[in-house]
Order: C-alpha cells, then sequence, then structure tokens
C-alpha cells in the first residue's frame, strides 16, 4: 500500500466512524468531510510512520483518522465561536444546520475520536494532550482579544498551544507507531511543531491577502475580531496605529486597516519567519536515513510555506 492509498483509506474510515443513526449528526459531520481539506495532519502522521520503516499502513490509519477527526471538530466549532459560514469552499455546519447542531455536530465528532484511538493505549494520552493544548489556545487567543492583550508573544504562545501542538502529536504518534527510539520521536514532534507554527503563520497571512474563494472559508475574520499575526504585528508598535487611523478615516475601518498592514512590512516579516521554521523543521529531519517519505517530509514543509489557500 502507498502512502496514497494509505490515505484513502484514512478518509474511508472517518466516513465510517461517523455513521450514525441520528440523521442531523451523520448529515452535519458527513458534509464537512466530504468537503475534504488538506489533511497535512493525517498525512504527517503516515509520513513519519514510514520514514521509521512502518509499512502496516491499515494500522496507523485509525489513529491519523483520530487526528483529523479533532482538527474537523476544532473547526466546526470555530464557526460558530467566528460566525464562519463558508467551510472548505462550502456553507459551514453552523450556516446549514445552526448553532445547536453545530455545537452538537462538533462534539459528535471529538467523541468518535476515542473510539478510533481505543486500541492505542497509551498514545490517547499524547493526542488527550494536543487537544487539551488546542482547547487552551483557543481560550487565550478569546481572552487576549477580550482583553486587548494581542502581542506577539501572546500570539505565539497561542499558535503554539492551538495549531502547533496537534501537528507536533501527528509526527510523533507516527514515530511511536513504527516503534522508533526516544530521539528520534523527540526529533519527528519537534518537526511537527515547527511545521506546525508556520502553517498557522501562514493561515493568518491568507486571511489579510486571499479572497475567500481562495481560501475556502471566510477571508479577514481575524482581522475583524483583532486577532492573529496582524493584530500581534500591530500592537507591537510598527503599525501600532493602523486601527485608530482607520476608524476615522473609513465608513468601513476594516478596509483602511488591511490597506495600512499591507503597506507594512508585517507580512513579508510573517513569510520570513514561516520559512526560517520551515527549514528548522527539516533539519530535524536529519535524524532520518534517506527515504521517499523523508523526501515528502521535507516537501510538505515546504508546501506549508509556499501554499497559496
Amino acid at each position: 500500500m502507498t502512502i496514497q492509498q494509505a490515505m484513502q483509506s484514512v478518509e474511508n474510515i472517518m466516513f465510517e466512524v461517523v455513521n450514525s443513526d441520528v440523521k442531523t449528526l451523520r448529515d452535519a459531520s458527513r458534509h464537512i468531510l466530504d468537503a475534504g481539506g488538506k489533511r497535512v495532519r493525517p498525512r504527517l502522521l503516515m509520513l513519519s510512520y514510514s520514514a521509521f520503516g512502518g509499512t502496516d499502513y491499515g494500522y496507523a490509519a485509525p489513529a491519523a483518522a483520530a487526528i483529523e477527526l479533532v482538527h474537523t471538530a476544532s473547526v466546526v466549532h470555530d464557526d460558530i465561536n467566528d460566525h464562519g459560514i463558508v467551510r472548505r469552499g462550502r456553507p459551514s455546519v453552523n450556516a446549514l444546520w445552526g448553532r445547536t447542531f453545530a455545537l452538537l455536530t462538533g462534539d459528535f465528532l471529538f467523541t468518535k475520536v476515542y473510539e478510533l484511538m481505543a486500541p492505542y493505549k497509551d498514545l490517547n494520552i499524547d493526542l488527550a494532550e494536543a487537544t487539551v493544548a488546542l482547547v487552551e489556545g483557543e481560550t487565550l487567543q478569546a481572552a487576549a482579544v477580550k482583553d486587548n492583550n494581542f502581542t506577539r508573544e501572546v500570539y505565539m504562545q497561542i499558535i503554539a498551544l492551538k495549531t502547533a501542538a496537534l501537528f507536533k502529536a501527528s509526527a510523533s504518534i507516527g514515530a511511536k507507531l513504527a516503534h522508533a527510539d526516544e530521539k528520534s520521536i523527540e526529533a519527528l514532534g519537534q518537526y511537527g511543531y515547527s511545521v506546525g507554527l508556520a502553517f498557522q503563520i501562514i493561515d493568518d497571512v491568507l486571511d489579510l491577502t486571499a479572497d475567500s474563494t481562495q481560501l475556502g472559508k471566510t477571508s479577514g475574520i481575524d482581522l475583524a475580531q483583532g486577532r492573529g499575526y496582524a493584530a500581534a504585528y500591530s500592537s507591537n508598535g510598527h503599525n501600532g496605529s493602523a486601527v485608530a487611523e482607520a476608524v476615522v478615516e473609513e465608513a468601513d475601518p476594516m478596509v483602511s486597516i488591511k490597506a495600512k498592514i499591507l503597506k507594512g512590512d508585517a507580512i513579508n516579516e510573517a513569510r520570513v519567519q514561516a520559512k526560517v521554521l520551515a527549514q528548522t523543521a527539516i533539519g530535524c529531519l536529519d535524524i532520518l536515513p534517506e527515504s521517499q517519505s523523508k523526501r515528502e517530509l521535507v516537501e510538505l514543509a515546504n508546501m506549508v510555506v509556499d501554499r497559496d489557500h
């Protein structure tokens, strides 16, 4: 079985596990899954597993599916908090079924993670810790917005928790499933962590520079809600007066805020930071022997920063 075939197995597992006699849960879950997505996290797990000699992809696939369901559940809940109406190029669960059913669908997806992870014993702890970190990051983000305290330091703490932790778990769980040694597991975990940071920074850049069609979701939400890289950048001085000036200048302040940020060096700085993180991640792969899986891990790190959606 190739990695691509293994990823198809992951898809099949996700669709099977969300089957329910309750039609709304089944339909809403399949709606968000059928919309697709990058599937970076499960691919990361499978590549990490393969890079350390793992060949039984059928054994690793449920864990990869569980990790993707954690992410999928989180975006369903995100769309409630953000009032998001588009996700992965389709109407969001929140838009089609409403707030209550979106909340329950996210809960349903989270609980299905337990079912998929049951055979993996102690690896449940790895995924549980990453999921706790995700919730802590989202909570810290909401608190930072509420308290008007979205500094760069807080921003990096937020993305480490809400994004990088799950990437780290994906890579380290893959290595553990292949019975890698502790040094190798740590190296792949650091690879995943750095890739996750880079991924989120680029996500925040694209929220400013790409349109909703490119992104497959509503663009500009982070800016409108005073969070993300742009908010952190502005609050630390370089574009510190952008928001105040924009409120005076424009009937729609977001137009002016975005224009001011795009004129500054925030976007370029973010891309440079993401590229440095990607190179740091690639350096962590030195512990691996040359293989197709290692090359694909290098490609994955580069793809994360070079993507346009």
